[in-house]
C-alpha cells in the first residue's frame, strides 16, 4: 500500500509563489513515476506536471510550462511542485499521484497512468 500526503496549499495572490509537497510512504519511492494533477470546481481533473521514476524525464502541461517545476528528493520520499507566477486559473485542488508500474510513459501521463493518489491540497489564487 502506497500512501501519499500533499501539503503546502493555501491562498496566494496572483503573481505569487507556492510550493506543494507530497510525502510518499511507498517502499520503493525512487521507482515510482510521480505526477501532479489538479481539479477545479465543475471541471475534470487535468494533468499538471510529472517526473519519471528514473528522474530523467519531466513533463508539464502547456498551461504551466515555464511557471511550475516538479522535482523529487528520493532520500526523503518527497515530490515537490514549485509554482511561480500563479494565476487565478491555477485555482484548484492539487493531487499528487504515483505510478508504481515502472513503465516508460514517453509522453505526458494521464490520470489513468497513475495507480495511487493523495487526497489533495487546495490552492486558491486571488486576483
Amino acid at each position: 500500500q502506497v500512501q501519499l500526503v500533499e501539503s503546502g496549499g493555501g491562498l496566494v495572490q496572483a503573481g505569487g509563489s507556492l510550493r506543494l509537497s507530497c510525502a510518499v510512504s511507498g517502499r520503493t519511492f525512487s521507482a515510482y513515476g510521480m505526477g501532479w494533477f489538479r481539479q477545479a470546481p465543475g471541471k475534470e481533473r487535468e494533468f499538471v506536471a510529472a517526473i519519471s521514476w528514473l528522474g530523467y524525464s519531466h513533463y508539464y502541461a502547456d498551461s504551466v510550462l515555464g511557471r511550475f517545476t516538479i522535482s523529487r528528493e528520493n532520500a526523503n520520499n518527497t515530490v515537490y511542485l514549485q509554482m511561480n507566477s500563479l494565476k487565478p486559473e491555477d485555482t484548484a485542488v492539487y493531487y499528487c499521484a504515483a505510478d508504481t508500474t515502472q513503465r516508460s510513459w514517453g509522453r505526458r501521463p494521464t490520470s489513468r497512468d497513475m495507480d495511487y493518489w493523495g487526497e489533495g491540497t487546495l490552492v486558491t489564487v486571488s486576483s
